[in-house]
């Protein structure tokens, strides 16, 4: 393995691993049999989220695996906002989880147009002092919004989870986590249109180069851009290719040809308009 599979420290103090798995889409009757692949292969960083129905299924998996609670870094997301309604969703997951504590929570969107992602922020500020999270952050939200929360309640996000692919690689955002210490974690790290970016000449020339695949590429590139990536798949083969990118690195003029492919244009939901 490379140095870039090793955890990275947030600004709370929870070490996060730089490789993870994600749940996206994955229906719960599905997810035990998934994670529990995936944790067999080595992710030790788990994504799942309120929203996705698959947190029971999750809370299985870890169940059954025979790991310590302190070996699997678990993340899961809360879609309504409200102080009290963040507070209630943080303790149904924690009981569909079959866990005492979340290492990461994020704010699944801002919704602007409800305008309560402030107070939902300050209710994770709270858990994570009560220790019921140990580190607090947010999903798909614009510098716009990460602006806010850190103005009006002094404590800035210690992850930003965001739509990340070569199609749309978000310079401008990941900037400003660097310059505001926000660790940047890569959803749809394939695109959500990924065959077309398998068919990449550019994608498909430097996984020819590395013998390797062009899945695997542009999960190198992700990571190589600094970024917490956390695939997903329901297929043990898959599961496993996807990890195997821990061990070759590209080089500066592979990771210059996929950059060019960044086409600016999101592929999934628009953070201005998601749940409103």
């Amino acid at each position: 393995m490379s140095e870039l599979s090793t955890a990275i420290t947030l600004t709370g103090g929870a070490s996060i691993p730089r490789f993870g798995y994600g749940t996206f889409r994955i229906e719960d009757g599905d997810t035990q049999a998934a994670v529990e692949t995936a944790l067999e292969t080595g992710y030790r960083l788990l994504d799942t989220a309120v929203g996705y129905g698959n947190e029971e299924g999750v809370g299985r998996a870890l169940a059954a695996s025979g790991l310590k609670r302190e070996e699997v870094f678990l993340t899961s997301k809360v879609w309504d906002h409200g102080y009290d309604d963040v507070r209630r969703n943080l303790d149904e997951s924690l009981a569909r989880l079959g866990t005492d504590h979340l290492d990461l929570y994020l704010l699944h969107w801002p919704r602007p147009s409800v305008d309560k992602y402030v107070e939902s922020w300050q209710a994770l500020l709270d858990a994570r002092d009560e220790g019921l999270i140990r580190a607090a952050g947010v999903s798909n939200f614009t510098i716009e919004h990460l602006d806010r929360i850190e103005t009006e309640t002094g404590s800035a996000a210690e992850v930003n989870q965001v739509e990340l692919h070569p199609y749309f690689a978000q310079p401008e955002l990941r900037a400003y986590h660097a310059e505001h210490l926000i660790a940047t974690e890569s959803w749809g790290p394939l695109a959500l249109r990924g065959g077309a970016l398998f068919d990449e000449p550019a994608l498909k020339a430097v996984a020819d180069a590395h013998g390797r695949t062009p899945a695997q590429v542009a999960l190198r590139w992700n990571l190589q851009r600094g970024n917490i990536v956390i695939p997903k798949s329901v297929t043990p083969a898959r599961i496993r290719e996807n990890w195997e990118v821990l061990d070759f690195t590209l080089t500066d003029t592979d990771l210059a040809a996929i950059d060019a492919l960044d086409t600016g244009t999101r592929q999934g939901g628009d953070p201005a308009v998601v749940g409103n």
